[in-house]
């Protein structure tokens, strides 16, 4: 057994201590954490209103079947929460769950690519999503971006598209979030 000196003694059990205490902590509060972490929070923001859509079609006038989305399927923001209180440029980092990520063009069961939604506040989830500075594509399967934004209030929304850039049926769709820049 490894002797220590009284003052190593004393470190090695604050140390133990404070590790303990921030595993505690990061259990209990971690998205807090993360947040106060990757930009600030507003306090009770309030709840940003939706992004305005008509119905998801399974098919579309063409004849085109739209790929589906399983019902699990979610995607949110991994780094930011409505109210985040951030500078530019922004760090955005894309979460998906119950379905994966293949790049436009790449026709997989079960997957699709991201589209950001910056300051958008209607699009048309019937057909293919135009490249645009409100309807941001990842098309190469990318899973993060950085925004210049200005400063101010800018809502962001994750919309996910098949291999052609056309939204899943159901359309598989984030919360849409309102950040301040400052």
């Amino acid at each position: 057994m490894t002797r220590f000196s009284r003052p190593a003694r004393t470190t090695l059990l604050a140390l133990t201590a404070l590790t303990l205490a921030a595993c505690a902590h990061r259990g209990s509060d971690h998205a807090a954490m993360h947040a106060m972490h990757h930009g600030a929070m507003a306090p009770n923001a309030a709840p940003t209103a939706p992004l305005k859509m008509a119905p998801s079609t399974p098919t579309l006038a063409g004849g085109y079947k739209k790929v589906a989305a399983p019902p699990e399927a979610r995607l949110y923001f991994v780094n930011l929460r409505n109210g985040s209180v951030v500078s530019s440029p922004v760090k955005v980092v894309f979460g998906l769950s119950g379905m994966g990520v293949a790049p436009a063009g790449v026709e997989k069961a079960g997957t699709g690519h991201h589209h950001l939604l910056v300051n958008l506040n209607e699009t048309d989830v019937n057909t293919a999503l135009p490249a645009t500075e409100q309807i941001r594509h990842f098309g190469l399967g990318q899973t993060e971006t950085s925004l210049e934004l200005k400063p101010g209030q800018h809502t962001l929304q994750l919309l996910l598209g098949d291999q052609n850039h056309i939204p899943h049926h159901p359309v598989v769709l984030s919360e849409r979030i309102t950040i301040t820049v400052k």
